[in-house]
C-alpha cells in the first residue's frame, strides 16, 4: 500500500523544485576570467541601490559536481542578495564531463584535480576581480556560501590552511573570510557515500573508489577542521537530495575537533528553497549571511 508520507514528501520535493527553476536567468553587471578555460570566471552583481562599500558575498552553484548544473541558476540567488544590498560573485568552476559515463550512468561528478584547482584559483584571483568589477565591494568583509555540492566547495575552499602538507592548494594562513554559510552541503563525505547522495557523485569527483581513502584527506570537510573560520549551516529538515544527517554528521566532527559549527535546520523545507527567493527559507539564508558580513 502507498505511503502517504513519503507520497507528500516527493509531491513537495518536485513542487520546490519546480520553484527554484521557474525564475529567469538574471544577467550579471559584469564577468572576470580567473583562467584561460571557458568554465573559469566569475559574474559579479553590484549592490542594488547602495553605493557604499559592502560586503562580498561569493556563491558556490550546486549541481553534484556535474556539468549539466552551472552557475546560472543560482543567479536569481545572486540578485537577490544583491538587492539585500551585498556585492556578490558567482563562480563557475570545471565539473564533470558532459557526456555520460560508460555503462550508461550519469554523466560523471567533478574533476579530480580540475575542480580543486578552479576554487582555489577563484578564491585567489577573487580580491582583485572583485576591486576591478565591482569599487563597492569591500573583500575585507568576504562571506563564502554554497549550495549542495557548492556547500562542499565552499567549506573546503575555507580550510585550504588545514591541508596536507604538500597540498597545491594549502593556504600558508587561514583564508580572508567573515565566515561561511553552507547551505546543505555535502560536508561529510563518508556518510554522504554511506547514503548514496546524488548517485555516486562523491566516489566520482574523487575518482573512483580506490582513491577515496587516500583522497578524501584533501577534500573532505569533516576532516579538515579545525578551520578557526566562522560557520554554520542552513539545512532543510525534509531535504531528500542531501539528507540532514550529512550537516549533522559535519557538525558532530566539528564539534569533536573543538569547534562550534552552528546548524539551522528549517521544518517543512527540502533541498532548493534555500536558494530560492521565491520561499521564506532564502530569507533566512540571508539572514545568516547577514549576521556574518556585517
Amino acid at each position: 500500500m502507498p505511503d502517504p508520507a513519503a507520497h507528500d514528501a516527493l509531491a513537495r520535493d518536485a513542487a520546490e523544485t519546480e520553484s527554484v527553476f521557474s525564475h529567469p536567468v538574471v544577467r550579471p553587471d559584469a564577468t572576470a576570467a580567473y583562467g584561460e578555460h571557458p568554465d573559469q570566471v566569475i559574474d559579479f552583481y553590484a549592490p542594488r541601490g547602495n553605493q557604499e562599500r559592502v560586503p562580498l558575498v561569493v556563491v558556490l552553484h550546486g549541481g553534484a559536481w556535474r556539468a549539466a548544473y552551472d552557475r546560472t541558476h543560482m543567479t536569481p540567488f545572486a540578485d537577490f542578495l544583491a538587492r539585500r544590498g551585498f556585492a556578490v560573485a558567482n563562480v563557475e568552476y570545471r565539473r564533470g564531463p558532459a557526456l555520460p559515463q560508460q555503462g550508461g550512468g550519469p554523466p560523471v561528478a567533478g574533476r579530480w584535480p580540475e575542480t580543486f584547482d578552479d576554487v582555489a584559483a577563484a578564491m585567489d584571483a577573487l580580491p582583485a576581480l572583485a576591486a576591478g568589477a565591482l569599487p563597492q565591494a569591500d573583500a575585507r568583509r568576504t562571506v563564502l556560501t554554497g549550495h549542495s555540492a557548492g556547500g562542499h566547495l565552499a567549506l573546503w575552499a575555507a580550510a585550504r590552511h588545514v591541508l596536507p602538507a604538500g597540498s597545491p592548494w594549502r593556504l600558508p594562513q587561514p583564508p580572508p573570510l567573515r565566515g561561511v554559510v553552507a547551505l546543505a552541503p555535502i560536508a561529510d563525505l563518508v556518510r554522504a557515500v554511506e547514503l548514496d547522495v546524488c548517485g555516486g557523485a562523491i566516489l566520482q569527483l574523487l575518482g573512483g573508489e580506490e582513491e577515496f581513502k587516500q583522497r578524501r584527506e584533501s577534500a573532505d570537510p569533516a576532516v579538515l577542521l579545525p578551520t578557526g573560520i566562522a560557520t554554520a549551516v542552513v539545512q532543510g529538515r525534509t531535504d531528500l537530495t542531501v539528507p540532514h544527517t550529512v550537516s549533522e554528521a559535519f557538525v558532530d566532527a566539528a564539534g569533536r575537533a573543538g569547534e562550534m559549527v552552528g546548524l539551522t535546520l528549517l521544518e517543512e523545507v527540502g533541498h532548493f528553497p534555500l536558494i530560492d527567493p521565491a520561499a521564506d527559507a532564502c530569507a533566512v539564508v540571508a539572514e545568516e549571511i547577514a549576521q556574518l558580513a556585517w
